[in-house]
């Protein structure tokens, strides 16, 4: 796996600004919309939960459950800018993750934040 398979987040070309700060340095919030959030539940896969159960035998990471996990979250997040995008924001705010097992048959993925409309400085 190579580093793309390890991280996420957006995009150079994104029209919607995700920041996890309070604020953007070089713009104003012009409005504030309100909170946003992109949800996915992915369950888990019968080989690497046979994979991860040996592997946390012997120690190591668990790369096909690393992976999985980084393709949740930028689902969620792409999830998450649909909704800020169709709300009329072109950004979102204090942007978090919430992650929670879905009754013992996959994991919960939540990106959420305030939807705002930025201007420029």
């Amino acid at each position: 796996m190579g580093i793309e398979d390890y991280g996420g987040g957006q995009g150079t070309q994104s029209d919607v600004l995700v920041v996890t700060t309070n604020d953007a340095p070089g713009y104003r919030v012009e409005r504030v919309i309100g909170e946003v959030f992109g949800l996915t539940v992915r369950s888990r896969h019968l080989g690497s939960q046979i994979g991860a159960g040996l592997k946390s035998m012997i120690g190591g990471e668990l790369k096909g459950l690393t992976k999985t996990l980084v393709e949740t979250r930028n689902q969620a997040m792409e999830r998450l800018v649909e909704q800020a995008r169709a709300r009329g924001a072109n950004g979102v705010l204090m942007m978090r993750f919430d992650v929670t097992d879905a009754a013992d048959v996959g994991t919960e993925v939540c990106a959420y934040g305030t939807a705002v409309v930025l201007a420029k400085e």
